[in-house]
Parts: structure tokens; C-alpha cells; sequence
């Protein structure tokens, strides 16, 4: 397909504008996707306001957006279990297929691994991407490409809840209750996780939460977590503990509000990019400690998920916005968290 597409690019910190370039050519084993909508991310936000995360630096102009969903409408020779008109859910991540990780089906810990929004490499807050077909998965006729661009952050949550091992009978809670805070709790609803209580201090995502399924939930400033968690556990506590905020003080009310034998996992990065956690509590208790980054071989199970009705992926999304409208998109994600939970930008 030839001619120019429409780029958003971040020309600054707290400054978007627009470029154009050329839509572009699928290679052999890629299929080119007509963007239809595509996720703001935390980490968007974070490069939008500081410039970077870590060592990865931002050097404008460069695009953000790293969860997308949208349309086939060319197909590389190559291909063969995707035709133009399938919706499909994409996976920014190409990992290199060789290292050591990749090869024991670690493939999220990939060195070499080009994800959409991690500079140097762009985003796509545009209306047209090249993609690997391997990546792209087709959606259920019941599926549509705004749960498809969603189908990123729910991956990281069903990594979450996988990694702390979820199963049917356990009682869990989730510390925060952002975007990444509810696919988590979803997830571990849909794995089977009887009781999912969630701990935030906004009170409207909160709400949300309930909203969404959560068994119960705490406002940790009105009230203190761990003897909440106590109580609506009969004084036996959670087998398992997943933080999503990235704060010391919340990872340390998991830790304490476990059952011995429990696990903790961490999702959330620590803005300080440390914490000092509780470790004779840790040894005294046996806890398990757990990490996430990204996800991997998790796209089928969530899209399925979705399809059978027991994730609310539209649930969370909070504000909706047109392309042409992405500065005050980014502008009101940054200055609204209390009030915006997940925004999508709709690329066409």
C-alpha cells in the first residue's frame, strides 16, 4: 500500500505534535495493520513527562503507544494464518529467537528484544504499523479491536497472577488499582481465585474495582490494610499477594497481611528504584517472592478470556480520544489520575 500516514510524535517533554510518514511495506512474514485503537500507558506517561525511564532515553521526535489493535489490510507472501480483514490483537515485543532466554520459552527476558515505545525504538501512535504475523492474533468475531489494543495490559496481569501460581481456592489481594491493578484482579477472578480484595488510596478507582468484581476493597487511607485484610480473611490472611503500585509501604502490608507459605509479587516499579523490605518476616513466614516483566506465551489465554465473558476489558477504560486530540490526551492522563483510570486513543 502506498502513500503517507499520520504520526503523533513527542516532540518534548509535556509537548505532542504530528508528522507524516510514509504507510509502511509488510516484509515476507509481516502483515501491515490499520490501527484502530491503541492504549495510553503508564510508561507513555512517564516518558512524556521526565523524558525517560531508567537508561532508556527519550530523543524526539519519538512515538508512543505500545498497545494496539486494528485491521489487516496487507499480507506478506509468508503468511499464512492471517488474511486482510482479520481483527487482531498485536504483540509489541520481537524478541531475537536465539538467546538462551528465548530458547527456553523465556522470551520476555530477551536481551535483544525490539518493544514498540522503548527508545530508540518507535511507537505506534499512528495509522499504520508492519508487524511480525506471529505476533498479531486474530480476535473472535466477539472481540472487538478496542479489547484487542487492551489485550497488552491484561497479558501483564495473567503473568502476574500466573507467576504467583493463582488457582482455584486461594484468597488474594491486589495493592493498587490503576489500569495494571484491575486487569490483575480480573485475571485472578477469571483463573479462579475465589476472593480478590483490592487496596488503593482513590477512592474512584476503588469503585471501579468493585465495579469490575473485586470481593471487597480497602481505602488505605481511612482505614489500616493489613487489619482489614485480617478481618474479611477471618484472621488467617492471603495466600497471595500481587503489588502493582510500586511502593514500599504497600509490598510491606502484603508481605505482612500473608498466610505463612505465601507468595508476593512484585509488578510495580518503585519510582526510587529500591525498597527495604521486611526480611526476618520474609524468613519467619517462608514467603515466596515473585517478579514480573511483561509477559510471555500469554495472548491466546487472554484473548479467550475475554471471548468467554470473564474479563470486562472495556470496563476499565475510563476516556476515549481522537488522534488528532493526543496532546490533551497525554495532558489530562498525567493531570487526572484520580479520576482517569485507562485512556485509548482512537486512531481512526
Amino acid at each position: 500500500m502506498e502513500g503517507k500516514m499520520k504520526v503523533a510524535v513527542m516532540e518534548g517533554i509535556g509537548k505532542m505534535g504530528f508528522t507524516e510518514r510514509p504507510i509502511p511495506t509488510p516484509k515476507d512474514d509481516e502483515v501491515l495493520v490499520k490501527l484502530e485503537y491503541v492504549g495510553i500507558c503508564g510508561s507513555d506517561l512517564h516518558y512524556y513527562e521526565h523524558g525517560r525511564i531508567g537508561d532508556y532515553i527519550v530523543e524526539p521526535p519519538f512515538v508512543l503507544g505500545h498497545e494496539p489493535g486494528g485491521t489487516v489490510v496487507e499480507v506478506g507472501k509468508d503468511v499464512k494464518h492471517l488474511k486482510v480483514g482479520d481483527r487482531v490483537a498485536l504483540e509489541p515485543g520481537k524478541t531475537c529467537g536465539h538467546c538462551e532466554f528465548c530458547k527456553t520459552g523465556r522470551y520476555n527476558l530477551c536481551p535483544d528484544v525490539i518493544f514498540f515505545a522503548t527508545p530508540p525504538v518507535d511507537g505506534v501512535f499512528q495509522e499504520y504499523v508492519a508487524h511480525e504475523a506471529d505476533l498479531c492474533f486474530k480476535l473472535p468475531d466477539n472481540v472487538d479491536t478496542m479489547e484487542g489494543a487492551l489485550i497488552e495490559p491484561l497479558a501483564v496481569g495473567f503473568h502476574a497472577a500466573k507467576q504467583g501460581g493463582a488457582a482455584m481456592g486461594q484468597t488474594a489481594v491486589v495493592t493498587g488499582s490503576g489500569c495494571i491493578g484491575l486487569v490483575t484482579m480480573m485475571a485472578l477472578k477469571a483463573l479462579g481465585v475465589d476472593q480478590v480484595y483490592v487496596v488503593d488510596i482513590m477512592q474512584k478507582r476503588l469503585d471501579k474495582a468493585m465495579e469490575l468484581g473485586a470481593t471487597d476493597v480497602i481505602n488505605g487511607r481511612e482505614k489500616n490494610t493489613v487489619e482489614e485484610l485480617m478481618k474479611l480473611t477471618d484472621g488467617r490472611g492471603v495466600d497471595l499477594a500481587i503489588d502493582t503500585s510500586g511502593t514500599e509501604i504497600c509490598v510491606r502490608q502484603g508481605m505482612e497481611a500473608l498466610v505463612k507459605g505465601g507468595t508476593q509479587v512484585l509488578v510495580g516499579y518503585s519510582a526510587s528504584g529500591d525498597m527495604k523490605l521486611p526480611t526476618s518476616l520474609i524468613c519467619d513466614k517462608e514467603i515466596t517472592i515473585k517478579s514480573v516483566f511483561r509477559y510471555r506465551h500469554i495472548y491466546p489465554l487472554a484473548i479467550q478470556a475475554v471471548a468467554e465473558g470473564k474479563v470486562n476489558l472495556k470496563g476499565i477504560v475510563t476516556n476515549v480520544f481522537e488522534l488528532d486530540d493526543i496532546q490533551n490526551a497525554m495532558d489530562r492522563s498525567v493531570n487526572e489520575k484520580a479520576d482517569i483510570v485507562k485512556s485509548v486513543v482512537k486512531i481512526c
